[in-house]
């Protein structure tokens, strides 16, 4: 019999709660049990790592494998434990030195030749592996992302035989560097619009007072393009406000995380639903309200959105954030905005 244990993260809304992966080889037939609360994603990750060991030319156990995430009573989701799960069955078995795995947590989707895919929501855990003074393992895409926090020892790894070299030798991998600043996304400058004395005065009294505003007129007369022009007169973001805005980017997936991001400017569609908006769904992610914390939420022909979408930003108006319930667990978002609207 055999027992070795992996660090890993969860994800729960901007926390990253501590998951401890163990593996036990036991006697019996030959089988693979996942427990833990995992999600479908999450008990899928078998066969991918059967077939990363596999084509990394280490042996797969023929005996009994029981993988346990603990805490259990905590949701996994996603493909983010396949690498930790890979690394605590080759020390159960032997074929890693199980105390090597210590000091480091690690992130990261095995292929099937086992190679390393990006996965999403790696800044927070990067942050809370930062605070624990321990290493974070990432796949090579996500390295400059987990790299972002002050003091953060991030490594980047392209495939499964690189995280067990740098385990082996401890020198295999080089630490991330964070990137550059993002450069700021293209919108429109207050001094590149011509006229318009009254809008321009109301959009700089909202940027220095953080008032929202309504635009009302006929099309064709520069709203958009005034309200596009609002992020540029607010300050730039401060280091930990550009930390909380990455990390609920990296939380979506959507696009990969550069660097640090200037104030964010969202304008989703009138067709958007109320989740769209607050965030959540099957998998729960952050709405349009929290992509814009710290920057603008513009809103286009405001009469067109659904009369529950627009009831549903009476709350984290008033309290700058989102608190998403579901019957198991509770998520908070961030969702500190300023809304303008036109029509």
């Amino acid at each position: 019999m055999g027992y070795a244990c992996a660090s890993s993260r969860a994800s729960d809304g901007l926390e990253a709660p501590l998951v401890r992966v163990e593996a036990h080889l036991g006697g019996g037939l030959p089988s693979f049990g996942l427990v833990g609360l995992p999600e479908t994603a999450v008990r899928e990750s078998r066969d991918r790592v059967r077939g990363a060991i596999e084509a990394a030319r280490f042996e797969f156990p023929k005996t009994r494998i029981t993988v346990n995430l603990a805490p259990a009573d905590l949701p996994k989701h996603g493909g983010r434990f396949d690498l930790p799960v890979a690394l605590a069955i080759l020390g159960a078995s032997g074929q890693l030195d199980g105390r090597s795995l210590d000091g480091y947590e690690f992130l990261g989707e095995l292929s099937l030749d086992g190679s390393l895919r990006p996965v999403r929501g790696v800044l927070p855990a990067a942050v809370a592996a930062t605070r624990r003074g321990r290493r974070i393992v990432v796949p090579a895409e996500n390295a400059a992302e987990a790299a972002l926090p002050d003091g953060a020892r991030a490594l980047g790894a392209g495939h499964l035989l690189d995280v067990t070299a740098q385990l082996a030798t401890g020198a295999a991998l080089p630490e991330a560097a964070p990137a550059e600043r993002e450069a700021p996304a293209a919108a429109g400058r207050l001094a590149e619009i011509h006229g318009h004395a009254l809008p321009k005065r109301a959009l700089v009294i909202a940027a220095a007072g953080g008032h929202n505003l309504l635009m009302s007129g006929p099309p064709g007369t520069g709203k958009t393009l005034l309200a596009r022009a609002l992020p540029g007169l607010l300050p730039p973001l401060s280091r930990p406000e550009a930390l909380e805005v990455a990390a609920l980017r990296s939380l979506t997936g959507r696009d990969r995380v550069a660097g640090l991001p200037g104030r964010p400017f969202r304008a989703p569609h009138h067709s958007a639903s109320s989740v769209a908006l607050v965030g959540g769904g099957a998998e729960v992610v952050p709405g349009e309200i929290s992509l814009a914390h710290h920057g603008v939420l513009f809103l286009d022909e405001l009469p067109e959105f659904s009369r529950h979408a627009l009831e549903t930003l009476r709350e984290p108006l008033e309290a700058g954030e989102i608190v998403i319930a579901r019957a198991r667990f509770r998520v908070r978002y961030p969702a500190a905005f300023q809304l303008v609207a036109a029509m």
